[in-house]
């Protein structure tokens, strides 16, 4: 089979689906081309995206490549077939449970899963294996909103829906740069702000995109939010914002003011004018939605932040009416759906309780179980601690990558190294996971597979394939039922089709609605094969009474005793402490064109055109200090790990802090792998770990040589430092070295695998200046630049040159007649820096909008426009100083 392309496919009528990457859950048109590739649109139709989609969603065709894809079953690194390995993973896992119990075994799945996937893992788990161990990657992401919806609702229920986003009349984002890694529905606040004039707060540590749109920036002390919204708990009762009529439906409400009259608002480091004009904004505008995101629950108080944000909407009554309401968004394309089939492992499925012995005896006579789980399992962290002490035996690991991804990564990739059995899951092999596991198993990927998803606001999509099943690869559900059926409930997993599981599911959903809960889409229980094939999105929940809507308007809630609860909360600093040794805070999050550890999105090379090597942001003050230069590198280190990154010096963090993204793997940039830096501390209640507030030690990474290679063939680096991705020509990467090597021909003729081609050199020994371009029949294949310091060239000209006719590639430096475009900013339209700058100073373009005009960028998804007005404010500073 062609590494390239998957199965010809006559098929080219426009299919509906769902985008794989983050939860707003956007609706995509995709034409199969016949070739094995697609062509992507958004769907007008979808209510999430209306046809808008982000710089991930338009490229999402161009990760669909098998080169680097798993086709086969693999047992011990060797290649087998699906009975085989099947009756391995069975039998070890049936030997494991009889001889230690059904707590020795464990699951570790995947906001990546369809919810029918989730389903079957769930069900194998809980009710026939016996134990609670499954948990999922969105413990990572939103367990802390969950233990807060739960503690003040009674459920995990997301009161609004989106178009609240365009009803309100304040938005405050909360720890979410919505700006990068939600678009689309940051787009949607953009434009009912022309419309309505929205206002727009941000409370963030840290300047993002998301700011540049902003009428106020909260810069707050790390981990300080509770603190400020205990005072604005306080603002509320005292500016008379209280609603009285709605506080008769919730308890605890004189417990939390006191506890917030008691904290203190100066640990937000803010100045506090600039709190009590926040406080005023809040309370003289009624249609308020607090957006929360990853900077909210990724906390050791991550729980209590939620909740101090859910006081202050029911202490007012702003909740579940058009406008109002706190709205959590989510990072995965199923994180919604795997919270609803109790893919946590505290939690059963509809959002009912685990330690409630009428909810669990309930599923196991829907299930017809034998060995129901009676407790919750182990929260991710917790579950790789009992692996690593040898309470979990035999671990399955599914659309995951734990040893990049968890705190403190390199014990836990030593952990899965070391466990007595583990499965891993996934699309390609070829991750720092998937090369530990003992079995590999080739699933589908998005594109082949057939399923639901649910968004951010609980509306359920479908994704259906498009192309086929490459290989041997197969759906997950189809492996886990198929491992069920070997372990002896052959009866209870015998699917044929995912309709046949969602109808179980959606039948199984009537028992949330029995017992008083939010989540019942039993109007789905006897859908029709068809029905489903053609299923539109719609918002749960669905049942004969009722379909979507908001909840808690009329405050009516999922507790016990059907009132809200408001907690009584105080202010708790992040639980690593700063100390001489480890001055400084290490904020982690993502980018704006990647996504999670890149095994797709690293494939599409206008993708990591934008931001193509791992960065540590510095302020400069502190870069001054530490005698850290723009674009050195640095050497960071904490009491778990170390990382070498690319220093970016902005005044976008504050003194004391740092920022570094969380994509680069041992496959991409083995010493940019910065979860080893994080400190496995947890959330007491969520088990969520906190990935914004490490401690750390930052000093200039002292080099003895630079490099930046250009290839049209994957690189082989051995270097102390080294990061490369994609270009549309082959690939590029930076290097850097401490020991430099004897013979630098011979270092570059290896890294590319280039034994005997022709090669120009340009060699200055005396000042470390070296330059090497290899060609064959008259087209560059690679060239390789080294300096004693950063590397002086034109990159992104360079990375176009692989493969074409480039006698003077090795100057380094693009000709009079080849303008170099530079970085990619804007990457819907592969519009760089360069040409936008050009465009600005020779058609004196002022507006963000007019270089929209003129050349696309900011068209789209609107994420590059903060860069953009960055530029043209850039341009006009010489001029202003003039």
């Amino acid at each position: 089979m062609d590494g390239g392309a998957h199965n010809k496919r006559s098929d080219t009528a426009p299919v509906r689906s769902t985008c794989p990457f983050c939860g707003v859950g956007c609706g995509i048109l995709l034409s199969p081309d016949g070739q094995g590739g697609i062509a992507v649109k958004g769907d007008p139709d979808h209510p999430a995206n209306r046809g808008r989609l982000c710089s991930k969603g338009l490229a999402v065709g161009e990760t669909i490549g098998l080169d680097d894809r798993l086709l086969a079953p693999r047992i011990g690194g060797e290649d087998t077939d699906w009975d085989t390995a099947l009756d391995l993973v069975a039998d070890r896992f049936r030997e494991t449970i009889a001889q230690h119990g059904p707590d020795s075994v464990a699951f570790y799945v995947s906001g990546q899963m369809l919810t029918e996937d989730y389903y079957v893992a769930n069900k194998l788990m809980k009710g026939f294996i016996g134990s609670g161990n499954i948990d999922t990657n969105s413990r990572l992401c939103m367990a802390s909103t969950v233990a807060g919806h739960r503690r003040a609702f009674g459920t995990d229920t997301v009161p609004g829906t989106y178009e609240d986003l365009e009803e309100a009349d304040l938005i405050v984002l909360v720890g979410s740069n919505l700006a990068w890694c939600h678009p689309v529905l940051y787009q949607r606040i953009l434009a009912a702000r022309k419309k309505r004039g929205t206002k727009i707060v941000v409370v963030d540590p840290r300047r993002t995109a998301s700011c540049d749109s902003a009428d106020m920036h909260l810069q707050l002390e790390p981990g300080s939010d509770v603190a400020l919204f205990n005072r604005l708990l306080v603002a509320i009762y005292e500016g008379g914002a209280l609603d009285k009529g709605y506080l008769a439906q919730v308890d605890g409400f004189d417990d939390a003011l006191r506890a917030a009259f008691s904290d203190r608002a100066d640990v937000t480091g803010l100045d506090p004018e600039q709190i009590e004009d926040f406080c005023r904004l809040w309370l003289r505008t009624e249609k308020v939605v607090t957006i929360f995101s990853q900077g909210v629950n990724q906390s050791s108080a991550g729980a209590d932040k939620v909740n101090a944000i859910l006081n202050c909407h029911l202490a007012s009554g702003r909740i579940g009416k058009p406008g109002m309401g706190p709205f959590s968004v989510t990072g995965q394309p199923n994180a919604m759906g795997g919270r609803e089939v109790g893919g946590l492992a505290n939690m059963l499925a509809c959002h009912l309780d685990i330690e409630n012995a009428d909810h669990r005896r309930a599923v196991r006579d829907f299930w017809n179980a034998p060995a129901m789980a009676t407790r919750p399992g182990l929260k991710a962290v917790d579950l790789f601690h009992a692996v690593k002490d040898g309470r979990i035996k035999a671990l399955w690991i599914i659309h995951s990558n734990p040893a990049v991804t968890l705190p403190d990564a390199d014990t836990i990739r030593d952990t899965i190294r070391d466990c007595a059995f583990a499965v891993v899951s996934d699309i390609t092999a070829q991750t720092d996971t998937a090369r530990l596991a003992d079995v590999l198993l080739p699933a589908t990927a998005w594109g082949e597979k057939d399923g639901t998803v649910t968004n951010s606001d609980r509306t359920i999509s479908r994704q259906r394939a498009v192309l086929p099943a490459p290989g041997m690869a197969r759906p997950d559900w189809d492996i886990i039922a198929d491992v069920a059926r070997r372990m002896g409930w052959r009866h209870d997993f015998d699917y044929a089709s995912p309709v046949e599981i969602y109808r179980e599911y959606a039948g199984l959903s009537s028992l949330g609605g029995h017992f008083g809960r939010d989540f019942d889409i039993s109007a789905h229980a006897t859908i029709r094969d068809i029905d489903y094939a053609v299923l539109d999105p719609f918002q749960w929940p669905l049942t004969k009474e009722r379909q979507g809507g908001r909840f808690f308007a009329d405050g009516q809630f999922f507790t016990e005793t059907g009132r809200a609860q408001m907690l009584p909360l105080r202010f708790r600093p992040p639980e690593s402490k700063k100390a001489p040794r480890y001055p400084f805070r290490l904020n982690t999050g993502r980018t704006r064109d990647q996504w999670h550890t890149m095994t797709r999105t690293a494939k599409s090379a206008r993708l990591a055109a934008h931001l193509p090597e791992p960065f540590c942001e510095i302020h400069p003050e502190d870069a001054a200090q530490l005698g850290v230069s723009a674009a050195g590198l640095v050497e960071l280190t904490s009491p778990q790990g170390r990382a070498v990154l690319r220093a970016l010096i902005t005044d976008r963090v504050r003194p004391g802090d740092l920022f570094a993204p969380m994509h680069w793997t041992g496959e991409t940039a083995p010493s940019a792998r910065i979860d080893a830096l994080v400190a496995p501390v947890t959330d007491p209640v969520s088990g969520q770990p906190e990935s914004k507030a490490s401690v750390c030690a930052v000093k200039p990474f002292d080099a003895a040589w630079y490099g930046f290679a250009v290839s049209a063939m994957p690189m082989h680096p051995q270097s102390t430092y080294w990061a490369r991705s994609r270009t549309r020509t082959g690939w590029r990467a930076e290097l850097a070295g401490l020991d430099t090597p004897a013979d630098w021909e011979a270092y570059a003729r290896d890294l590319f695998q280039l034994p005997d081609s022709a090669v120009q050199a340009v060699n200055d020994p005396r000042r470390g200046h070296h330059r090497f371009a290899f060609h064959a029949d008259d087209r560059l294949q690679a060239a390789l630049f080294i300096a004693p310091e950063p590397v002086l060239a034109m990159r992104d000209y360079l990375a176009t040159l692989p493969g074409t006719e480039a006698p003077d590639a090795i100057s380094g430096r693009a000709p009079a007649d080849r303008p170099d475009p530079g970085p990619v900013l804007c990457s819907c339209f592969n519009v760089g820096v360069n040409t936008i700058m050009t465009a600005i100073e020779s058609q004196g373009l002022v507006t963000v909008d007019a270089i929209g005009a003129a050349l696309q960028a900011g068209t789209n998804c609107g994420s590059c426009r903060p860069e953009i007005a960055a530029l043209i404010a850039r341009a006009a500073t010489p001029r202003a100083a003039e």
